[in-house]
């Protein structure tokens, strides 16, 4: 029986590290060390070849902190053209930093317009690191990648043998090896030693099937994010609203409050046209809407993270600018 054909994009982070003060530098290995590329990795683990035909195709090695929405647009467009060139391939999994990781697979969940999965994977520890997690979370990423039952799920995220949705899932720990998790609703399957056991789908709408078509766009719009705290002032708001910000995103107090000066400050740059979309610091859980926040026009975003909603309203906004339109997909996707 042939095996599947799974493309590899590696863009860097820990899973390419290898550190050079021996396997306990774990911490460290960043500034001393080198970072693979795709080609390299698979080489440094070909026992991830026993799970598929990989093809490794090389982005660049950078840390995920300097990966943003210029390099998402990249991806993407990397993905679509490797796809191209690949037809037969049952799909792709992105090696990734895992700092920003959720950021990317939640662009790609919401963007890419591939028959097959997008699985992003990244590693806590890395490779030339004592029981280092990254040939595992990669065998793993490869075996979600070429299951039929992951085609039509958006982008998944896959780590510590856990299956979660792009949209979904968050970094929730520094350092530790669970640290990927969906608060609100678990991971959608295992990948376990006989088989890639599922158990969930997703019901919010998610790639291929969505609006947000970027074959022509070449710059998103710049999406600020401020956090409310005690006595916060919401001076950010504005310096934002001077930088260019088109929309704001406020990581209130749950359940989707702040404080009267970043309210007063917010409602000042939507005067100006500026989209203020309301979500949560807590991290898990709903925003619901008030009489207050609908008079002073702003969105709330469900249940999504500060930085997931920057994404979708990022998004929206190539679309729209109509309030009602921006709400509705904060409410499908």
């Amino acid at each position: 029986m042939s095996k599947p054909k799974v493309l590899f994009i590696g863009t860097g982070g820990t899973m390419s590290a290898l550190g050079v003060d021996g396997p306990f530098d774990i911490m460290d290995y960043g500034a001393k060390g080198r970072f693979m590329a795709a080609d390299e990795i698979i080489r440094h683990w070909p026992q991830v070849l026993e799970k598929a035909d990989v093809v490794p195709i090389r982005y660049r090695n950078v840390a995920s902190t300097a990966l943003g929405p210029v390099e998402w647009l990249e991806l993407l467009a990397l993905c679509h053209a490797s796809m191209a060139e690949h037809p037969d391939a049952a799909g792709i999994v992105v090696g990734h930093g895992t700092a920003t990781l959720e950021e990317t697979a939640y662009f790609l969940s919401l963007t890419h317009k591939l028959p097959v999965p997008i699985v992003v994977v990244g590693a806590q520890r890395p490779s030339s690191g004592l029981a280092t997690d990254a040939p595992m979370n990669l065998a793993n990423g490869i075996r979600v990648a070429a299951d039929p039952f992951a085609r039509g799920l958006g982008a998944l995220v896959v780590l510590n043998d856990e299956i979660n949705a792009a949209r979904e899932v968050t970094k929730t720990s520094t350092s530790r090896m669970q640290t990927f998790r969906s608060p609100d609703f678990g991971v959608l399957g295992h990948c376990d030693g006989d088989k890639i056991a599922w158990y969930r789908r997703p019901l919010r709408r998610a790639a291929p099937d969505t609006e947000f078509d970027l074959d022509s766009v070449t710059a998103l719009p710049r999406v600020d994010v401020m956090v409310s705290y005690a006595g916060g002032d919401g001076a950010a708001a504005a310096a934002f609203a001077a930088a260019g910000a088109k929309g704001i995103v406020i990581g209130g107090f749950a359940p989707g409050f702040m404080s009267p000066g970043e309210a007063e400050a917010l409602d000042r740059v939507a005067r100006q046209g500026v989209v203020v979309v309301v979500s949560s610091r807590a991290g898990s859980g709903r925003v619901f809407g008030t009489t207050r926040k609908r008079e002073l026009g702003f969105i709330d975003a469900d249940n999504l993270t500060p930085q997931k909603a920057r994404i979708l309203l990022m998004l929206a906004l190539t679309r729209t600018r109509d309030h009602t339109e921006i709400a509705r997909m904060f409410a499908e996707y």
